[in-house]
């Protein structure tokens, strides 16, 4: 018996050991919730995480991380990466900072829309595109919201007038196919035409599509100046009258005279809370925004597309109309000149010129007042005009960031430092939005803790998202991980010059798949569609 006993005790010794494809070895993990970080492992198989912490086992390939951070793969919660995604996969700028999931959608989307000039497309609805990226190859999951813009120029155009019964069934029967395919509920950008055409009525019966699907509503509001409380209203009145959560893109309030609005902003979101609506807020971490010069006009001269408005901004009378309007600050008080940034024009002559000078400075030049100079440079060049709009308190950047609620977004697109990419300005918050968050709010500012900035990144996220399996480091979920180094993590772009990586970000996983390993890009494209709560992977649509 002694001898069985020794003998049973020898090969209990001797067992062969769990063996994994990956271990990542000696890190400190966070896992995503907000609790403390510990240090541990992480081991993983295929495209899920198997084992985490203190456990007995090898690794075919092992990875020593030597201390750094081990956290859930972040999320974009606005990304434009839509279309830079067609053509370059790699998702760099967005890569370089640990994010592994973009979601799309504010107010335009990547479907439905209509053929062109009755050719084929790609694509023509949201789940087409879905399709249609996961076989191109991207490095990074995708996601999308299906806009309330796109929807409303697919039956209505550019025309500013409400919807007739049957076109406001035909927009609600878009939604529902887009939740089916796979939305993550509806998306509104209401300080651009056409999206501001649509009325509250119309955009809560488009909700209540998304609800019966247990979508999100997810809004740039009406105003984020001047009228900043009755839009925050209509938010709240969606989110209640639909049966739906709501998220405000970009949280923000625009211009000196309305920054002291900022306790009554948040005081209005906790009461709608605490009534029982559930409202979150994504933002970027810079003091200045950025869009086009047309967001500065009133939205009736551009009804009917951009062609159009420059049409009417030729015309003498409307012209006078629109130039007393901005005057009168007509819908709201425009930002000061000072506070504009000229970043890009399609004319080479105009860049030359003007980019990177401030609107104030271009009308000197210009010899005309800014209002009529931005006039004639919108129809010289026949674009919008990308600008920065320095229209944002550092200080309430700052509140914001502190409140539990608000993830994070880039609101840009995803681009690689390199030609033929990096030959157009660009908005900081391309390269910079979620490592800035880490360095220079975390570890410099210590707004809030790194384990909080984490959930934020992370399982905030995915929550609102409903989401499931990712955003959280836990056995059982897909691996999508981010290896960082807390004290090096940087954002360098600059508004001057903005086409800089961040650094401190050393290896990251997309579904199981090194993606970047040693800051270096491994070719990898690994990414999927990460489609919404009303998905059915049977349903097919057309919308033509």
């Amino acid at each position: 018996m002694r001898l069985l006993f020794f003998g049973l005790l020898f090969l209990s010794n001797c067992a062969v050991k769990e063996q994994y494809p990956l271990i990542i070895r000696n890190g400190v993990i966070y896992d995503g919730s907000g609790a403390a970080p510990y240090k541990g492992d992480l081991a993983i198989r295929g495209d899920t995480i198997v084992a985490m912490g203190t456990f007995d086992a090898t690794g075919e390939k092992e990875i020593d991380v030597q201390g750094k951070a081990i956290a859930p793969g972040f999320i974009n919660m606005l990304s434009w990466a839509d279309g830079s995604l067609l053509k370059d996969g790699r998702s760099m700028s967005d890569l370089k900072q640990g994010i592994t999931l973009e979601v799309f959608g504010e107010g335009w989307s990547p479907g439905p829309r209509k053929k062109k000039n009755d050719q084929d497309t790609l694509w023509t609805t949201l789940g087409g595109y879905f399709a249609m990226l996961e076989k191109k190859g991207v490095s990074t999951n995708f996601a999308s919201f299906v806009g309330a813009t796109s929807v409303r120029n697919y039956v209505l155009g550019y025309e500013n007038r409400a919807p007739e019964l049957l076109e406001l069934e035909q927009m609600k029967q878009l939604v529902d196919g887009a939740m089916r395919e796979g939305a993550m509920g509806l998306g509104s950008s209401l300080i651009y035409a056409p999206a501001d055409y649509a009325s509250t009525e119309e955009l809560i019966e488009l909700s209540k599509v998304i609800s019966k699907y247990g979508g999100m509503y997810i809004t740039h509001m009406r105003s984020e100046s001047d009228k900043i409380f009755p839009a925050l209203n209509e938010v709240f009145t969606i989110a209640h009258q639909a049966n739906v959560p709501a998220e405000i893109y970009h949280l923000k309030i625009n211009n000196t005279w309305n920054w002291n609005k900022i306790d009554t902003v948040i005081f209005k979101i906790d009461s709608a809370q605490k009534a029982g609506l559930k409202i979150t807020a994504d933002m970027y971490t810079y003091n200045a925004s950025g869009t086009s010069l047309t967001a500065r006009l009133p939205t009736w001269v551009q009804e009917g597309g951009a062609a159009a408005m420059r049409k009417r901004l030729k015309n003498k009378a409307l012209r006078a109309r629109v130039l007393t309007e901005l005057k009168q600050g007509i819908p709201t008080r425009n930002s000061h000149p000072k506070d504009v940034m000229l970043m890009n024009f399609k004319k080479d002559s105009l860049n030359d010129l003007y980019r990177g000078k401030r609107l104030n400075e271009v009308a000197a030049l210009h010899g005309k007042s800014a209002d009529e100079t931005m006039l004639d440079l919108i129809v010289a060049d026949a674009s919008g005009i990308a600008a920065i709009f320095f229209l944002i308190s550092e200080e309430n950047v700052k509140r914001m960031l502190a409140l539990p609620y608000v993830s994070i977004c880039s609101d840009a697109a995803s681009i690689a430092d390199e030609e033929p990419y990096n030959l157009e300005p660009t908005h900081p918050r391309a390269y910079g939005s979620f490592a800035r968050l880490l360095s220079k709010y975390v570890r410099e500012e210590k707004i809030i803790t790194l384990q909080e900035a984490i959930r934020r990144l992370t399982l905030l996220p995915a929550s609102n998202l409903k989401i499931q399996k990712r955003g959280r480091l836990a056995v059982g979920n897909f691996a999508d991980v981010v290896v960082f180094d807390p004290n090096a993590i940087q954002d360098k772009a600059t508004f001057e010059d903005a086409h800089q990586y961040a650094t401190g970000v050393v290896h990251v996983f997309v579904n199981g798949v090194h993606v970047l390993n040693n800051g270096n890009h491994t070719g990898a494209m690994p990414g999927k569609c990460v489609r919404g709560p009303g998905w059915n992977p049977t349903f097919s649509t057309t919308t033509d």
